[in-house]
């Protein structure tokens, strides 16, 4: 055994380490979830109340200050005095946002035992989840209890199957929607949203904690914004993220259905950040020009990035033959991997998985370790781009970024309307006749650069996914 082993053997690993510094949290949470049992179901219930006196308490007066300074900005006439008021808003938004770190990490021990003690009291009570009766029958386990600290302290947590995860979620979900700003759940598909906020709004029903849905409601509506208001909302990402690009092309701030982003868990987290966030979200209004324009401009320049990615390829390829004939075969697998990744449809590259299926198994192995290490961003990053034959996405490195826009490196930098919209409207040296003009310039450039990355992406999947006849045709002019 070498000495890392020895001493791994010894003090245990980074993890073991980690969970045994919140044993003696999640003892104390235990502690006084047992000294809940005396108290009746109203005063259990009254600890909401309770709970979110003492924040007010803790921030109360800097948010006071806060909602001060921002009338007297309002009501300023003068730039520099407005400039001032802005620096000082800053400090104190960043003051507040410590203030309550502080707060939410006092309260975290009893408001988790509040939770877990309103667990106990559900025991046996039937519920209605998705058209199914269900029987509660759960109280969080110390596992549970250690990976919803995590949640709550921003750390990734990883639960196998059956450790309860949607349970766990529920500790920092109900602590963190005492701060009155909103506490979201983001998952995979509009079922398991619609699932969880049934299932486990019994403990928020319980403890006087509202629940909405958005999937529930049509985008736009007030429904959907009441949902938004909720102390805690249930929904998909795509939901959230296109709600979140509506907002940013709305021209007043009333009809907007989000507020405030502060504290979100998402579930699945390497999907909804890693692979789908290969796909991009464009929304955009209508154009009366001519789309079929973009895809002529924007052809040579694919055509010309496409050529160089098969000139990259074909070198990774005999670098990857020379590896295999000296025995080298991982970094082989990884060259070859990184050809699979940037022209799935690569000649040679498929006569060779033909030829000798047990390269394509160690290419296999490979994708695997390096997805399990998250490092295969590294790989698409030798790249020009990087193809998901499966999902059909694509993603362009910061390579071929540079190719296609040599010299301008906001070619692709999308602006942030909800940001810059914001700071538009709250502009009161401009008539309301310049902000609209500024808004609309600022829709258009936004909806240009978002066409153009569109077209180029499905140029793109045309170039090295798609076979002529066979998932396109060419139509005449």
């Amino acid at each position: 055994m070498d000495i890392k082993g020895a001493i791994k053997k010894v003090i245990g690993s980074q993890h073991e380490r980690e969970v045994r510094k919140l044993q003696p949290l999640v003892d104390e949470i235990t502690k006084l979830s047992e000294e809940l049992v005396e108290l009746s179901d109203g005063e259990v219930r009254a600890k909401t109340a309770e709970f979110r006196e003492y924040i007010y308490e803790q921030v109360g007066s800097t948010e006071d200050q806060i909602r001060e300074l921002r009338a007297e900005k309002s009501r300023s006439s003068s730039v520099l005095e407005r400039e001032a008021l802005s620096v000082r808003l800053q400090d104190l938004d960043a003051e507040l946002s410590e203030q309550m770190d502080e707060a939410l990490e006092d309260l975290l021990p009893e408001a988790f035992a509040v939770v877990r003690e309103t667990c106990r009291r559900l025991v046996g009570t039937e519920l209605i989840v998705t058209g199914q009766k269900l029987t509660w029958d759960m109280i969080p386990y110390d596992v549970q209890i250690v990976g919803a600290i995590s949640l709550h302290r921003g750390t990734a947590a990883e639960m196998a199957t059956g450790e309860g995860k949607t349970l766990a979620a529920t500790m920092p979900l109900y602590l963190n929607a005492l701060a009155g700003r909103g506490a979201h759940l983001i998952t995979v598909n509009s079922y398991l949203a619609q699932r969880d906020a049934a299932w486990m709004g019994a403990i928020y029903s319980f403890l006087g904690v509202e629940v909405g849905v958005i999937d529930l409601h049509q985008p736009g509506t007030e429904e959907r914004r009441q949902a938004y208001e909720a102390d805690i909302t249930y929904g998909t990402n795509n939901e959230f993220g296109f709600d979140y690009l509506r907002d940013n092309m709305v021209h007043s701030l009333e009809r907007r259905v989000q507020r405030g982003h502060y504290y979100a868990i998402i579930d699945e987290v390497d999907s909804i950040l890693i692979d789908e966030a290969r796909t991009p979200l464009i929304i955009s209004g209508p154009v009366s020009r001519d789309t079929q324009t973009s895809y002529k401009e924007c052809r040579p320049l694919v055509d010309k990035l496409y050529r160089e990615q098969l000139s990259i390829a074909s070198k990774l390829i005999a670098e990857a033959e020379k590896g295999l004939e000296e025995g080298d075969d991982w970094t082989a697998a990884q060259n070859l991997l990184a050809v699979k990744r940037g022209t799935p449809k690569h000649k040679r590259l498929m006569k060779m998985f033909a030829d000798d299926p047990s390269i394509q198994k160690l290419v296999q192995k490979a994708e695997a370790d390096l997805m399990r290490e998250k490092r295969l961003h590294e790989l698409d990053e030798s790249l020009l781009f990087a193809m998901d034959e499966k999902g059909h996405n694509v993603y362009l490195s910061d390579r071929g970024i540079d190719k296609l826009s040599p010299g301008d490196p906001d070619a692709f930098l999308i602006p942030d309307l909800s940001e810059t919209i914001g700071e538009i409207e709250e502009d009161d040296d401009l008539t309301e006749e310049a902000k609209s003009e500024r808004i609309q310039e600022l829709e258009a450039e936004y909806a240009r650069k978002s066409e153009r990355m569109h077209v180029i992406h499905q140029l793109l999947k045309a170039y090295a996914l798609f076979q002529k006849d066979e998932q396109y045709i060419i139509g005449e002019d």
